[in-house]
C-alpha cells in the first residue's frame, strides 16, 4: 500500500524503469461517466503488486490527490515508452479521460487478447484466471457485498481494498504473459490483435465518451402515439376473440388460441403446451387475423418498453447525452455488441421502428451523417467463395438480387417484385444456412418448390456451394473456421451426434467467416477514420456503430468533405475481389440521414 509521497515517487521510478506494467482503477461506479477514482493498482512482476488509495472514506491512508499527483500519474501513463496492460482497459481509459489523462495510445488488454485467442466463453478476469492460471480470484461482490446492502468501494477499508486491487493487477500481468506467449506462435492472431482489436479500444472509448444527443420531446410524442396504437390493437383482439384477457400472458393466450378459437397446434413448448412463440404466430398469421394482431402488439410493446419509455431515462444528467457501452469480447464472430442501452437492434423493418431514429439528433449547426456498407456480407461471400456469377454481378455494379432472380427463373426480362424478393431471400438466407423448409416458410411456397429454387441456385452459383461444403469440412477437421483476417471462430458442436445440434453448428461454420470478415472490415474502417479525424483536425465525432453502419455528428460546414472521406476509408478498408460500396447521407436526425 502506497500512502505517501516518497513511496509514490519510488514506485514511479521503478514503473518508468520497467516501462512494462499492469494497471487497474478502483472507482465509485461501474458507469464510466459517473465513476470517480477511489484507488489504483500496479504490478510489474508476477505475485507482486502495489495499491495507491486515493479516495477512501478512511482518509488517513489516502495519498494526497494534489494536482501534482495527477500530473505525475499523467506523465507515467501517457509516456509512449511505457506499455500499460489492463483487463477491459477501455473502462479505465474512459474513467481517466475525466482526469485529463489519455492512455489509449500504448495499452494492452488481456480481455481482448483472450477474445482473439479464443472467442468462445466469457472473458472476465475471474473466468480467465480460473481457466488459464488455475487461480480463483477474490470476487468484487466478496468485497462490496450484494444487492441493497452493497457498499461503495470508497467505504471499503484500505487493507481489504488493497488485497482485492493488487490481485487484479497481478492476475492481469500474469494473463498477459500467458497470452503473449501463446500468440507469438500464431502470426495471424497476433496481427489481428495488433492491427485491429488493440487500436479499436481507443476508438470505442472515444465513441462512448462522445455519446449521442436524444430529443426527449420527440420520444414522448412517439410514446403517446405507440401507446394509442397498442390500445387499438388490444381492442381489436378482444373484439375478434370475444373475450377480454391479458395479451402478455402466454397461458391466457394459449387458452384463447387453442381452446376457444381452435387454431391448429403447430409446435409444442418443452413442457408439452401448444406454443405461441414468434415463429408459430408468423405462420398462423398467414391464415388467421388474431395472431397477426398479437405480433403487431408485441412489436409495439417492445418499442415502448425498450426505446420510447427507456431511452429518455438513460440520458446522462452530467453530459445530457446517451452513452452506450460497446463490447469487444462477446459475440463469437467478432461483431461488436452494445448495452445500456443496446442500440444495435433498433427495429428497421417497420415504420414505427424506423421512426425511433428520428429522436437521435445533432447539436445546433451540426448534422447527423450516416455511412452504410451496401450488401457487405454478400460481397464478402463473393470474395471468399470466388463464385464467378456473383463476382460478375458485383463487378458490373448490377442489382445483385435482380441478377440472381434472372439466373434462377431463367429470365431474359426484368424479374417481377415477387421473383426479386425470392432471390433476395435466397441470397441472404444461404449466408445463414437456410434450409428448403425455412425458405418455403419465408416465401409462403411449398417445400418442393423451395427445394427446386435452392438446387437451381447452386447450379448457377456452384462456387458458393463449394465454399459452403469446404467450410463445413475444414471446421470438422480443425474445430474452428477462420475469417479473411485470420480470426479463429471455434465451433464445438460441429461433430455432434445429434442431427439438429450438428446442423446448427454447420450453419455457424458457413456464416461465421462471412459475418466475422464483415465485422473486421468495419473495425478497420473505424480505426482509419478515427486516425484521420485526429490528424486532419476534423470537428466531426463518431457517435455510433450499428453493425454495417457508422454514425457521426458533423458541423454543417464539414459535412461534404467529411462524408466523402468516410466513404473513401470505408470502401478502401480492405481489398476484395469485388468493390466495397458505401452509401452515405446526412440530415438533422438519424432517421433523415439513414
Amino acid at each position: 500500500i502506497i500512502s505517501d509521497k516518497n513511496g509514490f515517487e519510488e514506485l514511479l521510478e521503478s514503473l518508468n524503469k520497467k516501462s512494462f506494467f499492469s494497471f487497474d482503477t478502483e472507482t465509485t461506479s461501474l458507469d464510466y461517466i459517473d465513476a470517480e477514482l477511489v484507488g489504483i493498482s500496479f504490478s510489474t512482476e508476477p505475485f507482486n503488486a502495489f495499491y495507491i488509495p486515493i479516495n477512501h472514506e478512511d482518509s488517513s491512508r489516502n495519498i494526497k490527490a494534489t494536482p501534482d499527483f495527477f500530473k505525475k500519474l499523467k506523465n507515467l501513463l501517457e509516456n509512449k515508452k511505457n506499455t500499460i496492460i489492463g483487463q477491459n482497459i477501455k473502462y479505465d481509459v474512459n474513467v481517466l479521460h475525466k482526469y485529463n489523462i489519455n492512455i489509449a495510445s500504448n495499452v494492452e488488454d488481456t480481455m481482448v487478447l483472450s477474445y482473439v485467442y479464443n472467442s468462445s466463453g466469457r472473458h472476465n478476469l475471474s473466468t480467465l484466471s480460473q481457466k488459464y492460471l488455475n487461480h480463483k480470484v477474490i470476487e468484487y461482490e466478496d468485497v462490496v457485498g450484494k444487492g441493497v446492502k452493497q457498499k461503495n468501494f470508497s467505504e471499503i477499508d484500505v487493507e481489504t481494498a488493497a488485497e482485492y486491487a493488487c490481485e487484479d493487477a497481478d492476475i492481469t500481468y500474469r494473463l498477459y504473459d500467458y497470452f503473449n506467449d501463446k500468440m507469438n506462435s500464431s502470426d495471424k492472431q497476433k496481427k489481428l490483435y495488433d492491427t485491429v482489436e488493440k487500436p479499436l479500444i481507443g476508438v470505442l472509448a472515444r465513441i462512448e465518451n462522445n455519446g449521442v444527443l436524444i430529443d426527449k420531446k420527440n420520444l414522448q410524442s412517439q410514446n403517446k402515439h405507440l401507446k394509442a396504437k397498442a390500445l387499438k390493437v388490444e381492442k381489436d383482439v378482444y373484439k375478434l376473440s370475444g373475450k377480454v384477457f391479458n395479451i402478455g400472458s402466454t397461458k391466457q393466450l394459449q387458452e384463447v388460441f387453442y381452446d376457444i378459437l381452435k387454431l391448429p397446434i403447430l409446435k409444442k413448448t418443452p413442457k408439452g403446451k401448444p406454443s405461441t412463440n414468434e415463429d408459430v404466430l408468423q405462420e398462423l398469421s398467414l391464415d388467421h387475423k388474431i395472431p397477426k394482431l398479437i405480433l403487431q402488439y408485441r412489436n409495439l410493446m417492445k418499442l415502448i418498453n425498450t426505446y420510447t419509455n427507456r431511452l429518455g431515462e438513460q440520458i446522462n444528467p452530467k453530459t445530457g447525452r446517451l452513452h452506450t457501452s460497446y463490447h469487444q469480447a462477446v459475440t463469437i464472430t467478432g461483431r461488436l455488441s452494445s448495452t445500456d442501452p443496446n442500440l444495435q437492434n433498433i427495429p428497421i423493418r417497420t415504420e414505427d421502428g424506423k421512426k425511433i431514429r428520428s429522436a437521435f439528433i445533432a447539436e445546433k449547426n451540426c448534422k447527423i451523417v450516416s455511412a452504410d456498407y451496401s450488401q457487405i456480407e454478400l460481397r464478402v461471400m463473393a470474395h471468399l467463395s470466388k463464385d464467378k456469377n456473383l463476382t460478375k454481378s458485383f463487378l458490373r455494379n448490377e442489382d445483385v438480387h435482380e441478377s440472381t432472380a434472372k439466373e434462377i427463373f431463367e429470365l431474359k426480362t426484368k424479374p417481377s417484385d415477387d421473383q426479386r424478393r425470392a432471390a433476395k431471400t435466397i441470397n441472404f438466407g444461404l449466408i445463414y444456412g437456410i434450409s428448403s423448409y425455412g425458405l418455403a416458410k419465408q416465401l409462403h411456397i411449398d417445400n418442393n418448390a423451395a427445394k427446386e429454387y435452392i438446387e437451381t441456385y447452386f447450379q448457377k452459383y456452384n462456387g458458393i456451394k463449394k465454399f459452403m461444403e469446404k467450410s463445413k469440412i475444414l471446421t470438422k477437421k480443425n474445430g474452428y473456421i477462420e475469417t479473411m483476417l485470420g480470426r479463429k471462430i471455434f465451433v464445438p458442436n460441429i461433430n455432434h451426434t445429434n442431427f439438429q445440434i450438428r446442423s446448427a453448428a454447420e450453419r455457424t461454420a458457413i456464416n461465421a467467416p462471412i459475418q466475422g470478415t464483415a465485422a473486421d472490415i468495419i473495425k478497420i474502417a473505424m480505426i482509419n477514420i478515427h486516425k484521420r479525424i485526429n490528424s486532419e483536425k476534423y470537428n466531426s465525432k463518431m457517435i455510433l456503430q450499428i453493425h454495417d453502419e457508422l454514425l457521426f455528428e458533423c458541423p454543417e460546414d464539414e459535412v461534404h468533405k467529411f462524408g466523402e472521406m468516410v466513404q473513401h476509408e470505408m470502401e478502401t478498408a480492405v481489398s476484395l475481389a469485388v468493390p466495397l460500396k458505401v452509401d452515405w447521407n446526412y440530415g438533422t436526425n438519424w432517421y433523415e440521414a439513414h
